[in-house]
């Protein structure tokens, strides 16, 4: 059995000033190369379990580890698990820091004392791949939220971290918006970097996912591939109170006889040729 890439063990962590704990006994692994939605309600912990994923939270019980090696809240041993663990902000103006989209993107590149040319060939190359070129020297406060987000996913993504977690990245994108996140995602992905979204948005981690997580007050209630609990989800999204994603609802309105036999689609283009099968399967028995 394979190392994990990242796993918490019976992790408990309780914001200061409150009583109940945000995460509690939170045990979950991730593993290398998978495309992961952290789904949960509003309160669930994702942001929290993503904060001490990063290590800029410290868990008050249980245990972080990284390939089985442990979680070390010291400057040095911080520095290089940061280097591992790429964390993108809900709102990008969180982790923007400096003037222009250039220096912010090379900002971590410089703290990591980079020889200068290596920081130029990597800023280059990291400008070209999220098309930023044209934009290299403008001011970050004239960019559109959907700029701001792209800037600060390059900026993590300079550091060519194996392991990404992105904290609603399809937050007020519109439909364009969120095609070209899922292209940019996929291209990522498909270049060896594990990623994990928390996001509320059940469209976009029913096409885009191939693991779910759930959590529920703080801890992990299903992990497993999307497959499994897609095809369970109306049992687990009535008790997590989830809803249902779109595509999938209308899958289920299809006649029973006729769905068994098939696997349902998970993009768009899949459920238009599902339906033209069926239009042929009805029209063929007139």
């Amino acid at each position: 059995m394979s190392v994990p890439l990242l796993e918490f063990r019976h992790v408990w962590f309780r914001y200061p000033n409150t009583l109940t704990p945000v995460l509690q006994d939170c045990s979950v692994a991730l593993g290398a190369g998978r495309k992961t939605a952290l789904l949960g309600l509003n309160g669930s912990g994702k942001s929290t379990l993503f904060y001490v994923a990063a290590g800029l939270y410290r868990c008050d019980r249980g245990e972080v580890y990284w390939q089985g090696q442990r979680l070390v809240h010291q400057p040095a041993a911080l520095r290089q698990w940061r280097q591992r663990v790429g964390l993108g902000f809900q709102d990008p103006e969180q982790q923007l820091v400096a003037a222009t989209v250039a220096e912010d993107i090379s900002y971590g590149l410089c703290n990591l004392d980079l020889p200068t040319p290596e920081i130029e060939a990597r800023l280059e190359q990291t400008l070209r791949e999220f098309e930023l070129l044209e934009l290299a020297d403008c001011p970050l406060h004239h960019l559109s939220l959907g700029q701001k987000r792209r800037v600060a996913l390059a900026g993590v993504m300079a550091l060519a971290p194996p392991l990404l977690l992105l904290d609603e990245p399809t937050t007020y994108l519109d439909h364009t918006q969120t095609e070209h996140l899922r292209a940019v995602l996929d291209r990522i992905h498909a270049a060896g970097t594990t990623i994990v979204i928390a996001t509320h948005d059940l469209d976009f981690a029913y096409c885009w996912a191939d693991w779910i997580i759930i959590l529920a007050d703080g801890h992990v209630v299903v992990s497993d591939c999307s497959d499994v609990v897609f095809d369970q989800w109306q049992t687990q999204a009535s008790s997590q109170c989830l809803g249902i994603p779109t595509l999938l609802n209308l899958w289920l309105s299809l006649p029973p006889s006729w769905r068994r036999q098939r696997q349902p689609p998970r993009t768009v283009a899949e459920f238009s040729h599902a339906l033209g099968d069926l239009f042929r399967d009805l029209l063929g028995h007139r």
